[in-house]
This record gives structure tokens, sequence and C-alpha cells, in this order.
């Protein structure tokens, strides 16, 4: 067997698991990640090498992805109700959590753009913006907004990468034209 196969296997595997037991997913856990993380444990790789190996075996297997994609909407969409926890948190908590948060994802966002440069820096922050719109606009949290993405551009590869290189491109001349005009 391959690594592709013996990762389909593993994946296969992790999703029936979650969707015969969904309480294996931590209570604010993502059923997403779990499957990262026991792939990422039972190939003996790192998270981001899982991360790629999961997205190229749900790449190439419609049925599997389709599996993964009804098990996080169960997961994040039908099984539990997020945000509840932090409303009834006080207002100092709520402050202390966005406040970690904020700083965090900037530093995050920074790392990026020092090890994998500009372009898939902005093409993250750019699909982390589409989750986002996704979940507020069908009421869904962020986790299950992006599978659905992801789900969407593995079957449409070619016509969304094009549109976000179109878009960057345009951003990238806009900004040499703006500090053209600043200089």
């Amino acid at each position: 067997m391959n690594r592709e196969e013996i990762a389909l296997n593993i994946i296969s595997k992790a999703i029936k698991h979650v969707q015969s037991n969904p309480q294996v997913v931590r209570e604010n856990g993502c059923a997403a990640c779990h499957v990262l993380f026991v792939l990422a444990e039972e190939m003996n790789v790192s998270e981001q090498d899982a991360s790629d190996l999961l997205s190229e075996v749900l790449s190439k297997s419609s049925n599997l992805d389709d599996e993964f994609i009804a098990m996080v909407e169960n997961i994040h969409m039908k099984k539990r109700m997020m945000g509840n926890v932090f409303a009834i948190k006080t207002r100092e908590s709520k402050d202390k959590y966005i406040d970690s948060n904020f700083k965090n994802t900037i530093a995050e966002i920074h790392s990026d753009l020092i090890n994998y440069g500009p372009d898939v820096t902005l093409r993250k922050l750019l699909i982390s913006l589409i989750s986002l719109e996704i979940a507020k606009n069908i009421g869904t949290d962020y986790h299950a907004s992006t599978e659905e993405l992801y789900h969407y551009m593995r079957r449409n590869h070619q016509d969304t990468n094009k549109e976000l290189m179109v878009f960057i491109n345009q951003l990238y001349q806009i900004i040499i034209r703006v500090k053209i005009n600043y200089d």
C-alpha cells in the first residue's frame, strides 16, 4: 500500500469513528482537526504534512470528501450550538480572550509572511475572509464554513485558484500605483 492509500484508510476510519461516536471530538473541538491529528499521529508526520496529505487525499476521493464534509457539518452545525460559552463570560474575560486572539493572529500572519511570502499569506487572508463571510451568511461556525469552502475549492480548483490569483495581482498593481503616487 502506498502513502496515499494508507492515509485514505486512516482518514476513512477516523471519519467513521467520529460519525459513530461524536464525543471523540472534544466539547468545543474541531471535527476536521480531530481527523487531521489522527492522521498526523498514525502516519507519524507533522501537522502541516498531515494537512497537505489530507487535502491531497480528499481532492482525489470525492466520496471520502463528501463523507468528510458531512461529518464536519454534523458536528459543527447539528450537534452543537457555538458561542454560548463565550456569551456568558464577564466583559473582562471576553476582552482578555479577544486581546489574546488578536495578538496571536497578528503574530501568526507575520510568521506566515516571513516563512511563506506575501502571495501565500494574502491567499490565506482572503480564504479566511471568505470563510468568515460564509459563516456569517449561513449562520454556522467558522470551522464548518472553512471546510465547506475547502470542499468547494477542491471541486472547482482551477476556477477558484484563477479568481484568487487575478485578485491578488490586481491588489499588487493598486499597491504599487499608490506607492508610486506617494513617493
